[in-house]
Protein backbone atom coordinates (compact mmCIF):
# COMPACT_ATOMS: atom_id res chain seq x y z
CA UNK A 1 0.00 0.00 0.00
CA UNK A 2 1.13 3.25 -0.94
CA UNK A 3 -0.73 7.05 -0.36
CA UNK A 4 0.15 9.42 -2.77
CA UNK A 5 -0.27 12.92 -2.24
CA UNK A 6 -0.46 15.96 -4.36
CA UNK A 7 -0.67 19.95 -3.54
CA UNK A 8 -4.50 18.95 -4.57
CA UNK A 9 -5.18 16.05 -2.25
CA UNK A 10 -4.40 12.34 -1.05
CA UNK A 11 -5.00 8.42 -1.50
CA UNK A 12 -4.46 5.43 -0.63
CA UNK A 13 -3.96 2.69 -2.67
CA UNK A 14 -2.29 -0.67 -3.45
CA UNK A 15 0.65 -0.17 -5.99
CA UNK A 16 2.96 -2.88 -8.02
CA UNK A 17 5.75 -2.10 -10.04
CA UNK A 18 5.44 -2.79 -13.83
CA UNK A 19 8.21 -2.93 -16.48
CA UNK A 20 5.66 -1.06 -18.90
CA UNK A 21 5.65 2.68 -16.32
CA UNK A 22 9.16 4.08 -16.02
CA UNK A 23 10.94 3.75 -12.63
CA UNK A 24 10.32 7.42 -12.08
CA UNK A 25 6.50 7.44 -13.19
CA UNK A 26 3.01 6.35 -11.36
CA UNK A 27 0.13 5.58 -13.34
CA UNK A 28 -3.01 5.26 -11.22
CA UNK A 29 -6.18 4.50 -13.41
CA UNK A 30 -8.96 7.30 -13.76
CA UNK A 31 -11.96 5.06 -14.53
CA UNK A 32 -12.55 3.31 -11.75
CA UNK A 33 -14.69 5.21 -8.25
CA UNK A 34 -11.54 2.81 -5.90
CA UNK A 35 -8.57 4.58 -8.44
CA UNK A 36 -9.68 7.60 -7.02
CA UNK A 37 -6.93 9.85 -9.51
CA UNK A 38 -9.21 12.96 -9.89
CA UNK A 39 -8.76 13.56 -6.51
CA UNK A 40 -5.13 14.17 -7.14
CA UNK A 41 -4.92 16.32 -10.71
CA UNK A 42 -5.91 19.80 -11.92
CA UNK A 43 -9.79 19.97 -12.70
CA UNK A 44 -9.29 22.23 -15.46
CA UNK A 45 -11.04 21.45 -18.82
CA UNK A 46 -10.35 21.87 -22.15
CA UNK A 47 -13.13 24.63 -23.05
CA UNK A 48 -14.20 22.71 -26.86
CA UNK A 49 -14.20 19.25 -26.01
CA UNK A 50 -14.49 18.89 -22.21
CA UNK A 51 -11.72 17.11 -21.98
CA UNK A 52 -10.36 17.04 -18.41
CA UNK A 53 -6.71 17.94 -17.65
CA UNK A 54 -5.19 15.55 -15.52
CA UNK A 55 -2.48 14.09 -17.76
CA UNK A 56 0.21 14.85 -15.58
CA UNK A 57 0.58 15.91 -11.88
CA UNK A 58 3.67 15.52 -9.55
CA UNK A 59 3.13 13.11 -6.71
CA UNK A 60 4.91 12.05 -3.52
CA UNK A 61 4.95 8.27 -2.96
CA UNK A 62 4.85 6.77 0.80
CA UNK A 63 4.55 3.61 1.63
CA UNK A 64 1.79 2.81 4.43
CA UNK A 65 1.90 0.38 6.93
CA UNK A 66 -0.99 -2.28 7.00
CA UNK A 67 -2.12 -1.27 10.10
CA UNK A 68 -2.29 2.53 9.15
CA UNK A 69 -3.84 1.61 6.49
CA UNK A 70 -7.07 0.12 8.58
CA UNK A 71 -6.46 3.00 10.95
CA UNK A 72 -8.03 4.96 8.08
Amino acid sequence: MVRLTTKRGTVVVMARADRAVATDMVFLPFAYVEAAANILTNSAVDPYGKIPEFKFSAVRVERVSEGAVAAQ
